[in-house]
């Protein structure tokens, strides 16, 4: 199988090759067409020219008792480089005009003659084996038509002057090949090249390694603009290994903390190392949380899977928001009162909007989850609803912290938890996917040292 760099190249050339050749074919049928036109052109002129000399002979030689006139038709036809026949009626005694003879019957159209009209034929003269091409031009001697001189040529010198064309077009041939082929040779190494490089370096990705050589993108065509998104799948295949690794490690930490505490209750519970009533109950709480909590991370872990693959199925309900918003602020009363928390709730709006209930109901748990995460004791939290020209708000803000600039991306990421809190790390990641999945979108503002507030914001249709 040959390659890219012999096919191309080849196929460039094989097109100009026939191209060319289609050129001189059509340019050798219209200079033989046009030559032979030429030919016939000139011939017809010469013999109405020596036909009207050859009769002013006759005339002038008729007044010295019709003799036959000195024509010197030799030096004419080496003069003209043809041969002159006289083809008629037999006006002289004796022959001293040099002119060849040509039976009438030879002239194709002897009719147009006795009209006076030219005409030009081909005929092989007696004796000879060669085609001429020839001119008759009728003879006219005082008034009366007697016969046609004829002025003819070889056909084969026509075919010497094609021979030289085709020589002269086959020299330009080679000499436009050769030019055509470096360029053409130049061209497909610089298209090939970076093609090759290219199939080398996706043999290499394929393999796992992502430090791979690419071509510099030079030029903004097609070359170019495919070795840059390359490039760009080239990074990003790397940052989706590396997120694919740092997600198995905490999600392996993650999965390993609440199963240590739970083997390790379990093993002093088996081996009768926790003999009080007391302790052992504490043993079983323990037991108990980190199994939610084992729970509550595998659960997240197929939310997020799910998101990522798009195989996340969504109902279309009437949902009041004023109602769901309720249920989720009244879910962490209880704490916000031990903790100290000033918590409120700020609800403007009553809209009803068509869209998954239970999966707004998640995004909100989550949003309030993470305000109460990072908010301290005797901090304030604010739950809020609007509805503005089409869209509908629901906002949570606290009094936390707040978020660095450098992190307000990263917290939408699996697994960022900055406080060293016990939920997963995996509620704002699903927050944000549920959002767009659900065709609206989750925002952050943030200030340090004076809190954060997110907004979710759906189409109120």
């Amino acid at each position: 199988m040959f390659s890219l760099r012999f096919r191309l190249p080849a196929l460039f050339l094989a097109g100009i090759v026939v191209a060319a050749l289609v050129t001189a074919a059509l340019a050798i049928g219209l200079f033989q067409e046009k030559t032979r036109d030429d030919t016939l052109t000139d011939l017809r002129r010469q013999a109405a020219g020596l036909a009207d000399l050859y009769a002013d002979s006759a005339l002038s030689s008729a007044g010295e008792g019709r003799q036959a006139p000195v024509f010197a038709a030799a030096r004419l036809e080496r003069a003209t480089g043809t041969s002159l026949y006289y083809a008629g009626l037999e006006l002289f005694p004796g022959d001293r005009s040099g002119l060849r003879e040509l039976s009438v019957d030879e002239v194709p159209d002897g009719k147009a003659l006795d009209e006076g009209r030219p005409q030009t034929f081909e005929f092989q003269p007696p004796g000879e084996e060669r085609t001429y091409l020839a001119a008759a031009h009728p003879l006219e001697i005082g008034g009366q038509t007697f016969g046609a001189l004829v002025v003819a040529k070889p056909r084969g010198e026509l075919r010497e002057e094609w021979l030289t064309l085709v020589g002269r077009l086959g020299i330009a041939f080679l000499a436009g090949l050769l030019v055509a082929a470096a360029l053409v040779w130049y061209l497909s190494r610089r298209l090939t090249a970076p093609v090759l490089a290219l199939t080398r370096a996706t043999g290499q990705i394929a393999q796992g390694r992502y430090d791979v050589e690419l071509p510099p993108a030079r030029e903004r065509d097609e070359i170019g603009r495919l070795t840059a998104s390359f490039r760009q799948m080239t990074e990003r295949l790397a940052e989706a290994e590396e997120t694919e690794r740092n997600f198995l490690m905490s999600v392996s930490h993650e999965l390993r903390t609440p199963l240590t505490a739970i083997r390790g209750h379990a093993d002093a519970l088996s081996e009768g190392l926790v003999e009080d009533a007391d302790s052992r109950e504490e043993s079983l709480d323990v037991i108990r949380c980190e199994s939610e909590r084992l729970t509550r991370l595998v659960g997240d872990l197929l939310d997020l899977a799910k998101l990522d693959a798009h195989r996340f199925t969504l109902s279309r309900d009437e949902v009041e928001l004023r109602r769901l918003m309720n249920r989720a602020y009244q879910a962490r009363s209880e704490e916000a009162k031990q903790r100290g928390i000033v918590y409120e709730r700020e609800f403007e709006a009553d809209p009803v909007v068509h869209t998954d209930g239970d999966r707004v109901l998640q995004i909100v748990t989550n949003l309030i989850d993470n305000a109460f995460a990072w908010t301290p004791d005797g901090g304030r939290i604010e739950v809020g609803l609007a509805a503005e020209n089409g869209t509908v708000a629901v906002s949570v803000a606290d009094s936390g912290p707040g978020i660095p600039a450098g992190d307000r991306e990263r917290v939408f990421r699996p697994f960022f938890s900055g406080n060293g809190s016990q939920g997963t790390g995996l509620g704002l990641a699903i927050a944000r996917e549920l959002a767009n999945a659900l065709g609206g979108e989750l925002a952050l503002e943030s200030e340090v040292g004076r809190g954060t507030r997110f907004e979710l914001r759906l189409p109120a249709g």
